[in-house]
């Protein structure tokens, strides 16, 4: 088998182990309110938010990291990171333990999310937007597997068991995925891989930009606006799913069977967004599903309520357009910066999605209670991402960006005078 398939296998394992970190979050939030009385749902959703901050705001120091010393040992230490997190957090008995737990988690995943994004743009040039799909969509359905087996832990035992069984069967796999990962070598730079054609309609830099470099473009800070507008709605949907579904009385089993399944769109949106993106470029495989995303939230306000089929129906179709964004994203990095620092520079881009999952989190719970409904928050997050949607149109239209050659030239002066 080829060495870039090794580490894109690999890659997977790590991903799926973190899965539950955010997905299966939802389950544990009315037993962790049940246990404690005086922990009300705001405060049990602001540690959904630290851990996604935490996840995503040290992502550009590892990435960069990561680019120079390999994936291997920050994997290695993401691993034991998650296993401590994940299991403290069933015997949390104040808020402050719960969030610093959840937050420790949230370190760990950071390390194996960008380890295994380093992946797919590193080792698949020719495919960057299929792999990363691929590889983010261990992170998206991996969570499917597991959701069933903890609500049943949940019911027949206590939250406590689930986090803990969980909490270490994870970070056992992560740590044995991580031993095999490491950035190819300059003779990847003359492989078939590396020189295989791409298709025409995808725009492509030839200039390698650093972090510094990349963060001087206007094309960067678009990005970043898009990133965060069109995370909200997800965000808020993988956190308050469970609490929609039950103040609108959907049957507890159409919860779970949502949650599962949502969940395997959530992988399934990733894999075909981005193989769509390879064939017909980055910035319409965006603008499309940010487009339907806006639709399927408006969809699961509107009738999601109606019945559990229903209830699953557009929570499935949400995550399948969402999911999109998680393999484009990082791919129109790799495209527009170069693949040589792409870890770090797509960490930057990453640490949008902390800044959403301020909205989805902790501020979607306190306007659910303000206004006693769930109006104003899935209204809210449509038309940010309807908004996302025209920024990355805009984007298609703006050429390239380019580094700043003005300094080689004042050298190349001065040296020839």
């Amino acid at each position: 088998m080829s060495k870039r398939w090794i580490q894109f296998g690999s890659a997977v394992i790590a991903m799926i182990m973190i899965a539950n970190l955010q997905y299966a979050w939802t389950l544990f939030v009315a037993p962790l309110q049940a246990a404690h009385k005086s922990w009300g749902l705001p405060a049990i959703q602001w540690a959904f938010t630290l851990f996604i901050f935490l996840e995503t705001w040290i992502t550009p120091v590892e990435g960069w990291l990561i680019d120079r010393l390999g994936p291997r040992i920050f994997l290695t230490l993401g691993g034991l990171l998650v296993g401590i997190g994940w299991t403290g957090m069933g015997y949390a008995n104040t808020l402050i333990q719960l969030y610093v737990l959840y937050g420790t988690a949230g370190v760990g995943a950071a390390f194996i999310y960008s380890g295994s994004i380093a992946t797919a743009l590193k080792w698949f040039p020719d495919k960057r937007g299929t792999v990363s799909g691929f590889i983010t969509a261990g992170f998206g359905a991996g969570s499917a597997i597991f959701i069933p087996i903890i609500a049943r832990i949940i019911a027949h035992s206590d939250y406590k068991t689930a986090f803990l069984y969980t909490g270490i069967g994870q970070a056992l796999l992560i740590i044995v995925a991580a031993q095999v990962l490491h950035n190819p070598g300059p003779d990847f730079n003359i492989s078939p891989a590396a020189r295989k054609a791409i298709s025409p309609r995808i725009r492509r830099n030839t200039e390698q930009f650093n972090s510094a470099q990349m963060l001087a473009t206007p094309h960067f800070w678009v990005l970043y606006v898009a990133f965060i507008l069109t995370s909200v709605g997800g965000l808020m949907i993988t956190a308050q799913a469970s609490p929609f579904g039950k103040s609108m009385a959907i049957p507890a089993a159409a919860i779970v069977v949502g949650l599962s399944w949502s969940r395997l769109a959530n992988g399934a949106g990733r894999i075909f967004w981005g193989w769509f993106s390879d064939l017909v470029g980055r910035e319409m495989a965006m603008f499309i599903p940010f487009t339907f995303q806006a639709a399927c939230l408006l969809a699961m306000f509107a009738i999601g309520g109606r019945s559990g089929a229903w209830f699953i129906t557009t929570m499935v179709a949400v995550f399948f357009t969402w999911g999109s964004m998680f393999a484009l994203f990082p791919a129109i990095i790799g495209d527009y910066y170069g693949a040589k620092c792409a870890t770090s520079n797509y960490g930057f881009l990453y640490t949008a999605k902390g800044v959403a999952s301020i909205g989805g989190g902790g501020i979607a719970a306190q306007l659910f209670l303000k206004y006693g409904g769930w109006s104003v928050p899935f209204y809210l997050t449509a038309g940010l991402t309807l908004l996302s949607a025209l920024l990355i149109l805009i984007l298609r239209f703006m050429p390239l960006p380019k580094l700043n050659r003005q300094e080689d030239s004042v050298l190349v002066t001065a040296k020839a005078g």
